[in-house]
């Protein structure tokens, strides 16, 4: 069996086997129902890959690792009150299926159990990396919710909150694994900074996807749905920096109409974008993202064979269409 499907399913089961605690039902219940909903646990995996790269072993690594993948799945819970989701890994969101005052405190439960997790590992560098992350992955999810009002957020502002909101954690999981495995202080430097530009090019590109990907495999639903809910992306950032002061207006139009056919607005903002070349722009950021993620796997100092399943995942995410 592949090497990643196995410590994947590895870690299915560790958290399979979790207890924490039965009652009050309405706590907890949600918490297992979250963890357990699936996911492709790529932070507890990039966290043992890291680690086992470097000799470490899985048993020292494991409590931190899914610690990592409790919080991660603590924001998921908050965010998607926040978004007023529906369904989140084609299942009910938990603030629909129990209520929102019930998610809300086992979100809140659910963060300090995953600082309970990371505590275990006894190491309090790593506890330092965990908090940091925390506080970084709340500060993105302000920045997103502020750039909700706003029609001027630029470029870099988006992607400082991308990176909070996403890389900080994908970083987190791999200098967490390098750290545990005794790497040098540069290895687990190095480990970070891909982590970041992985979480880049990987939210970059899942904007692009929700715009230009492959429509017979996509599956959140119809294309667009960044367009038909003003999402502030990449994408749309960019047009409204690029437009002339017509296709600004038209854009403008579109992201204030209140009653509109969503299949319109999206071929109709979809044409601006492709006026303004910023499909272009974002693949190419895009590939500069993978490109210093790439220098980064190239620069960790073990063979090619330790490394190769850390390449495989960047080229399955990076050749992704949905």
């Amino acid at each position: 069996m592949d090497y990643i499907q196995r410590l994947s399913d590895r870690i299915n089961s560790d958290i399979a086997k979790l207890d924490f605690g039965t009652e009050p039902k309405n706590l907890y219940s949600p918490i297992r129902y979250t963890l357990n909903s699936g996911g492709k646990r790529i932070r507890p995996v990039l966290c043992i890959m890291a680690a086992e790269m470097f000799g470490g072993k899985y048993e020292d690594v494991i409590e931190a690792a899914i610690g990592i993948e409790t919080f991660h799945n603590f924001t998921l819970i908050h965010d998607d009150i926040m978004d007023k989701s529906l369904e989140r890994r084609g299942q009910k969101t938990v603030y629909k299926k129990w209520d929102t005052n019930i998610a809300i405190l086992s979100g809140d439960a659910m963060s300090v159990l995953a600082l309970e997790r990371v505590t275990k590992v006894r190491n309090f560098e790593v506890l330092e990396i965990f908090i940091q992350t925390a506080i970084e992955i709340c500060e993105g999810q302000q920045y997103d919710m502020d750039f909700e009002r706003r029609l001027d957020v630029s470029v870099q502002e988006y992607l400082k909150m991308i990176k909070l909101k996403t890389s900080v954690l994908l970083a987190a999981s791999l200098k967490t694994g390098a750290f545990l495995a005794s790497a040098s202080s540069e290895e687990c430097d190095n480990f970070y900074n891909l982590g970041i530009n992985l979480g880049m090019a990987f939210q970059l590109q899942d904007d692009f996807l929700d715009t230009y990907g492959n429509v017979e495999k996509f599956k959140k639903g119809q294309l667009g749905n960044d367009i038909v809910s003003n999402k502030k992306t990449f994408l749309l950032i960019r047009a409204l920096e690029k437009a002339t002061p017509e296709l600004k207006a038209q854009l403008i139009h579109w992201l204030n109409v209140e009653i509109f056919d969503g299949n319109e607005k999206v071929r109709a903002v979809k044409k601006i974008f492709d006026t303004l070349h910023v499909k272009e722009d974002s693949e190419n950021l895009i590939n500069e993202y993978f490109q210093k993620a790439e220098t980064n796997i190239n620069n960790i100092g073990v063979g090619l064979d330790k490394k190769r399943y850390l390449t495989e995942i960047v080229n399955n995410i990076k050749n992704r269409d949905y």
